[in-house]
């Protein structure tokens, strides 16, 4: 008797072996894992790279230096990598079952994913602007756009679960202000953070 995945595909129908519905998921699984990863780290490291600038000027350039040197090789050997074992394998899984391209969950996910490609191109673009010292983001504005990914997981994660009945009740929506909480508290710590170490420059300018 076949396994339960392969009583909801044909594999055969796109000329693919039986064992493939479950490669293409195994390999989604852990290309999504990897973008997602690099995501949330990327952008952490553009938070590093643009505080770097209130360093001493001898500080400044090789920490700015070094973090860029991260950046690019998270973007370009992880992240990136990431993303494209993901889309190259959901591509995969459609094609196993083309059926839910009939679906209005699987038209949700996909604009959400687009939405999560159009996220990566700009972490792109911001990176670009760091190495040039152009970019205008602020270290709390990188923050707060830092938690994007992590809605937009959720997200996807409940419509593949869920499918087409989305649940909209009290449960959602504590999950989303959870999210938000999540993201203010960061936002919160992160301007106690900044303001406790002006204090204490100004008690050190004081004491000499």
């Amino acid at each position: 008797m076949l396994p339960a995945p392969f009583l909801l595909v044909n594999p055969f129908s796109a000329g693919w072996p039986p064992e493939a519905y479950l490669w293409f998921k195994t390999l989604h699984i852990v290309g999504v894992v990897v973008w997602f990863a690099g995501l949330f780290y990327l952008v952490r490291l553009f938070i590093y790279h643009r505080e770097a600038e209130d360093l001493d000027p001898a500080l400044r350039a090789p920490f700015q230096a070094q973090y860029g040197l991260m950046e690019q090789r998270l973007a370009n050997i992880i992240t990136t990598p990431g993303m494209v074992v993901a889309v190259v394998c959901a591509a995969g899984l459609l094609s196993v079952n083309p059926a839910w391209l009939q679906q209005g969950w699987m038209h949700a996910k996909l604009a959400f994913v687009a939405g999560l490609l159009a996220y990566h191109a700009f972490c792109y673009r911001l990176m670009g602007q760091l190495q040039r010292g152009s970019c205008s983001w602020s270290p709390r504005g990188l923050r707060a756009l830092n938690e994007l990914p992590t809605l937009l997981l959720v997200i996807v994660v409940m419509l593949v679960v869920f499918k087409d009945q989305f649940p909209t009740g009290a449960a959602t929506w504590f999950l989303v202000a959870l999210v938000v909480l999540m993201a203010a508290s960061i936002q919160f710590y992160a301007r106690w953070r900044r303001l406790r170490a002006e204090r204490l420059a100004v008690a050190d300018d004081q004491g000499h």
